[in-house]
C-alpha cells in the first residue's frame, strides 16, 4: 500500500495509508459512467423515440435536460455541500447518478424520462469537481494535472468503450438496459471509493459565501468563458461527425462506430498529454491546445471527402479535449479559497459549450453552406476560446504588475 505524500497541497486530508492507483480507478469508474450516460444517450436516441412512439426531436428533449441539469446542479451542491468531507460527499454523488440512471431506465413516459435526466445530470459536473479535487490533494502540486487526467481519463474511455457498448446493448435488447449498466456501474463506483478513499474532513473555515466569494475573480470567468466558447468548437463537429460519414464521406454506417471510436482514443492521448504538459506550464499549454485545435478543425472540411484523410482529423480533433484537465486545474490556482464551486463551474461551461457547438453548427447547415462547414464554425469558436486565453494572459500580467507595484511601494 502506497502512504499519502507528505508534500500534498492540502491539509484537509488525513494521512492514511491507500493505494492511490486504486482510488485513481474508483474515481475514473465514477467518470466513465457519467461519459457513458451523457454520449450514449445521442446513440440511443433512435430507440427511445421508438420506444415512446414519439420523434426524435421530441425524444431529444431528455437529452437536453440532462444538460440543464448539469448547468444547474453543479453549483448548486458545491455550494451546499462545502462543509461535508469530500468522501462522503463522493459517495453521495455517485449514489445519486446511480439511482437517477435507475430511475431513467425504468421511466414509464417520455415525460417522466426527461425529468430522470434532468436528475441525473444534477451531479455529474458536482462529481467531477470533488473527485478531481481530492486526486489532486493527494500528490505533489507539480503532478496535480496528471492525476485530474487519470480522473477524466474515465470519460474519454467512456467515448471509446462504454458508448458502444450502451449503444450495442441498446440495439439488442434495449435501451433501458444501456442505462441499467450505468446505475450498476455507479453502484459499484460509490462501494469503491467508500473503501479505498482516506478520511478527510471538511474545512473548517469552508462557507458557501466563501465558495461565491470566487465570482468575484475576473480569472474564475476567463477561465470559464474559454471552456464555455473554445471547447463549443469540439462539440459542433461531433454533433453532426455521424451525419458527415454517411452524407459526405459516403461512408458504410457500420463506419460510425468505428470513427467514434477513433475520437475517442484521441481524446485519450491528448487527456494524457495536456496533463502531463499542465504541471509543467498551465496556461502556455491551453493555448498550445487552443491554438492546435482550431488549426485542425481549419483543415476538418477538407478531409471530409475521403475517410482515410477524415480518421486522422477526427483522431486530432479528439485531441483537443485535454483542454479539459488544463483548465480544471488553472481554476484551481484562480481559485485557492473556492475550488470546490470552481470545479463544479468548469464542468457547467463545458456543457454551455456542449449546447453552443451544435447550435452554431446547426445554424452554418442550415443556411446551406453544408455538413463539412461546420469545421470552419469550429474553429471560429476555438479562436474564440483562444482569444478568451489571452484576454486571461493580459489581465493576469497586468494584475502582477500592479501587485508588484504597490508591494515596492509599500
Amino acid at each position: 500500500m502506497r502512504r499519502a505524500h507528505p508534500h500534498m497541497n492540502t491539509s484537509s486530508v488525513t494521512p492514511h495509508d491507500f493505494n492511490m492507483g486504486w482510488l485513481l480507478f474508483a474515481l475514473a469508474m465514477g467518470a466513465f459512467a457519467i461519459g457513458t450516460t451523457e454520449f450514449a444517450s445521442m446513440t440511443l436516441l433512435p430507440f427511445i423515440a421508438s420506444d415512446f412512439q414519439s420523434t426524435q426531436p421530441l425524444a431529444g428533449h431528455a437529452i437536453s435536460a440532462y444538460a440543464l441539469g448539469v448547468v444547474v446542479g453543479s453549483p448548486v451542491i458545491m455550494v451546499l455541500g462545502v462543509r461535508l468531507p469530500r468522501r462522503a460527499l463522493l459517495v453521495g454523488l455517485a449514489a445519486f447518478i446511480g439511482l437517477a440512471n435507475a430511475l431513467s431506465a425504468v421511466a414509464p413516459s417520455l415525460p417522466w424520462l426527461v425529468f430522470f435526466r434532468f436528475l441525473s445530470g444534477f451531479p455529474h459536473g458536482a462529481y467531477f469537481g470533488v473527485a478531481m479535487l481530492l486526486a489532486a490533494s493527494l500528490v505533489p502540486k507539480n503532478q496535480r494535472a496528471q492525476a485530474v487526467s487519470r480522473v477524466f481519463l474515465g470519460l474519454t474511455i467512456a467515448t471509446i468503450v462504454g458508448v458502444p457498448f450502451a449503444t450495442w446493448i441498446g440495439q439488442t435488447v434495449g435501451w433501458r438496459w444501456g442505462l441499467g449498466v450505468v446505475a450498476l456501474l455507479a453502484a459499484i463506483t460509490a462501494l469503491l471509493i467508500r473503501l479505498l478513499a482516506p478520511a478527510s474532513p471538511a474545512q473548517p473555515d469552508a462557507s458557501p459565501l466563501r465558495e461565491l466569494d470566487a465570482l468575484r475573480s475576473r480569472q474564475v470567468w476567463l477561465t470559464l468563458g474559454i471552456a464555455g466558447i473554445g471547447f463549443g468548437g469540439i462539440f459542433c463537429v461531433y454533433t453532426y461527425l455521424a451525419a458527415t460519414l454517411i452524407e459526405v464521406t459516403h461512408a458504410s454506417s457500420l463506419m460510425i462506430p468505428v470513427v467514434m471510436a477513433v475520437f475517442g482514443l484521441g481524446t485519450t492521448a491528448g487527456n494524457l498529454v495536456c496533463g502531463w504538459a499542465a504541471d509543467r506550464a498551465t496556461m502556455r499549454s491551453a493555448g498550445i491546445s487552443l491554438g492546435f485545435t482550431a488549426l485542425v478543425l481549419a483543415v476538418y472540411p477538407s478531409a471530409t471527402n475521403n475517410l482515410w484523410l477524415l480518421i486522422p482529423a477526427v483522431f486530432f480533433v479528439g485531441c483537443g479535449v485535454g483542454l479539459a484537465a488544463i483548465l480544471q486545474t488553472r481554476l484551481m490556482d484562480v481559485a485557492p479559497n473556492a475550488q470546490s464551486l470552481a470545479g463544479a463551474l468548469v464542468q457547467s461551461a463545458f456543457n454551455l459549450a456542449n449546447a453552443i457547438g451544435p447550435w452554431v453548427g446547426g445554424m452554418v447547415i442550415s443556411a446551406g453552406l453544408g455538413l463539412p462547414a461546420a469545421g470552419y464554425a469550429a474553429a471560429g469558436l476555438t479562436l474564440g476560446g483562444l482569444g478568451m486565453w489571452y484576454w486571461a494572459i493580459t489581465d493576469a500580467r497586468a494584475t502582477h504588475a500592479v501587485s508588484t507595484v504597490a508591494t515596492g511601494d509599500a
